[in-house]
């Protein structure tokens, strides 16, 4: 890669590493459902003017914005709220390499090679480890939720390759349109009217700039200059710049929240990166990486 793209991927990895930093701080300011509503009508508007017709059927805008918008984001965020760090949920949920695999698999009938099932199996030994220290130290509720949210992010992967969306950026602006609603109004039903309303009238320009780098720097920068990235390069060269992430998140999350980083989570962070790094190689024919998320992009995919 070019000096310049190099600096690019590892700067899109800190946006999507802090980022989740940046939700943890939103999150003293709005209720996890309508802040994830907030993130996705910010993500929307105005961009979907601007990046014309969807190009992929609507059921697959429809699929991925529910499966990756609602429940993935809305468990992530509650989990978050709930008591999961920031730094350690940027970990956790790079578990969705596993479900990922496994859900492409059963539906797409892609065999794992040897390497990747090693791989697998690393990481979901870094993710007992995590476990373990979460039992000791926090909810482990909110734990779970985040790995829930892993899963549903896994089979938004293995839909967003159904759809093959020839471009990523215009396939995930329309994505964001999908989830306002639902949100809004399970934020509505769960989280109550007025608890809303108060978070909006009590908005400052900090709960105002989380919904803006959640949105925008996260979304809009992060997967355009992503998808630049892809279209110039092969995606295994591409896609391993994806374990920077819980690095930036977990740095990050020790700098500005305080968040300590216990032995035991510096060995799972080492296993679950591990495993993940395995679960992404590919052999032969180049492949297509197709990505659907801010915060991180699925391991290269494929037939091995």
């Amino acid at each position: 890669m070019r000096p310049a793209h190099l600096a690019l991927a590892v700067v899109v990895a800190a946006v999507w590493g802090v980022n989740f930093t940046v939700i943890e701080i939103g999150l003293d300011h709005f209720p996890p459902l309508l802040f994830s509503a907030l993130r996705f009508l910010a993500a929307a508007l105005p961009a979907v003017f601007f990046v014309g017709r969807p190009k992929v059927a609507w059921r697959w805008v429809l699929a991925v914005g529910l499966v990756l918008g609602v429940a993935k984001f809305g468990l992530l965020f509650i989990g978050m709220d709930g008591g999961m760090p920031a730094g350690l949920s940027s970990l956790v949920v790079q578990i969705q390499a596993v479900f990922t695999a496994g859900v492409a698999f059963v539906v797409l009938g892609e065999r794992p090679s040897a390497v990747r099932v090693v791989g697998m199996g690393v990481a979901l030994a870094g993710i007992g480890l995590a476990a373990l220290d979460e039992g000791t130290t926090g909810p482990l509720g909110a734990f779970a939720l985040v790995i829930g949210a892993a899963a549903c992010w896994g089979v938004s992967n293995v839909l967003t390759r159904k759809a093959a969306p020839p471009d990523a950026l215009n396939f995930m602006v329309w994505v964001s349109t999908v989830p306002v609603l639902p949100l809004l109004g399970l934020s509505l039903l769960l989280e109550g009217p007025s608890r809303d309303y108060d978070a909006l009238r009590a908005l400052d320009w900090q709960g105002a700039g989380t919904v803006v780098y959640v949105a925008w720097v996260t979304t809009v920068f992060g997967f355009g200059a992503w998808g630049r990235l892809l279209r110039r390069y092969p995606a295994s060269t591409v896609a391993p710049f994806s374990l920077l992430v819980p690095v930036f998140g977990m740095s990050s999350a020790a700098v500005f929240l305080g968040e300590g980083v216990s032995p035991l989570q510096c060995c799972a962070a080492a296993l679950l990166v591990g495993g993940v790094g395995l679960a992404s190689v590919t052999r032969g024919r180049r492949e297509v990486v197709h990505p659907v998320d801010a915060e991180a992009i699925e391991p290269a995919l494929g037939r091995s």
